[in-house]
């Protein structure tokens, strides 16, 4: 039995010292010292031995067992340290190097207006909601009061999809979409992308941002339209800033009014920028929502009034940053946008 024991001894040291990973550390260890191991099976056997021999084969079985236990606590640490060691030189930074730059994007001055826009409506007490990009020509244009023959419908001046269906020409008809599923009163605004078709220039594009304000209410007058706008215009540009209504015609509104506000630049003296009229660009069109549009939309004109108005988020852009032209939004330069 000392014979095998020894064989044991010597197998186990010699196939501990071929190890190369910490699975066949497992492997080796419950293959000699497991329950059904090689030195396990040779202790069990030890009842056949005489008195005398019981204790000098222990002895050795212990011994054994402990040299093999060393040695496997051994190559494991050695192995774990080799580890250890490839991991830090795959993982080891050069602190001398370079670092490796990474450039961290922002909100494109357009969205940070839209949203500037939807964060003072709220804080004025309107809903904001949204509308699909592509609706149908009942919603964009008849229930907007818009006759057959208006410019606006032509092929030349809207993208129809289908028959019936076109890329909305304007932020209306969720103001259309409002009035027919909730009753009065109503105070909304909604924002989003619009699509006509516009030749490229300084102030027109094809795509371009609309936001728009609707409020139905009872007893809702001229006066509370002019208001809610130069409280908008002052929160957006600041108190000094003045605005200017002049008539025009919208089927959707009566009566309705193009406004300016002053020249951000001079407020209002006269400058080169404004060509010395103290005043910008037009911001918005507004008006009284045509007593049509409301019965259209199941509301009692008789009961009910409201105004509207809407303006160009790109417009309202270019004032706000004192732009001349509508392609640097849209031309994804970067020396322009790093600006905002």
């Amino acid at each position: 039995m000392k014979e095998k024991l020894l064989q044991v001894k010597n197998d186990a040291l010699e196939q501990i010292n071929k190890i190369t990973n910490n699975d066949d550390i497992e492997k080796i260890r419950v293959k000699f010292l497991g329950k059904k191991g090689e030195l396990t099976l040779i202790l069990r056997s030890m009842g056949a031995l005489s008195k005398e021999e019981k204790p000098v084969v222990g002895k050795l079985a212990n011994d054994v067992r402990n040299i093999i236990e060393e040695n496997i606590a051994k190559i494991k640490t050695d192995i774990n340290n080799k580890i250890k060691e490839e991991k830090l030189n795959n993982e080891k930074v050069d602190v001398t190097m370079p670092s490796n730059y990474y450039q961290i994007g922002r909100r494109h001055p357009l969205m940070q207006t839209k949203e500037e826009l939807e964060n003072l409506f709220l804080s004025m007490g309107y809903d904001v909601v949204e509308g699909p990009e592509v609706d149908t020509v009942k919603n964009n244009f008849d229930d907007l009061n818009a006759p057959e023959d208006h410019p606006s419908r032509d092929m030349s001046d809207t993208f129809y999809l289908a028959d019936g269906i076109v890329l909305r020409t304007q932020t209306s008809p969720v103001q259309i979409r409002i009035m027919k599923t909730q009753k009065p009163p109503i105070k909304m605004v909604s924002a989003g992308r619009t699509f006509r078709f516009d030749e490229v220039d300084d102030t027109h594009s094809p795509m371009f941002h609309q936001m728009e304000c609707l409020v139905i209410d009872k007893g809702i007058t001229m006066a509370n339209l002019i208001d809610a706008i130069n409280q908008f215009v002052r929160e957006m540009f600041g108190e000094e800033m003045k605005t200017r209504f002049r008539p025009h015609n919208f089927p959707f509104t009566e009566p309705s009014a193009e406004v300016d506000v002053s020249c951000l630049k001079c407020k209002g003296k006269g400058c080169e920028a404004c060509n010395g009229t103290g005043w910008s660009m037009e911001l918005l069109g507004c008006g009284m929502v045509h007593p049509n549009v409301l019965k259209n939309c199941g509301i009692d004109p008789e009961v009910y009034s409201g105004f509207a108005f809407g303006m160009g988020i790109d417009r309202v852009t270019m004032v706000k940053y004192g732009l001349n032209n509508i392609r640097l939004l849209y031309e994804n330069d970067e020396r322009f946008l790093k600006q905002f």
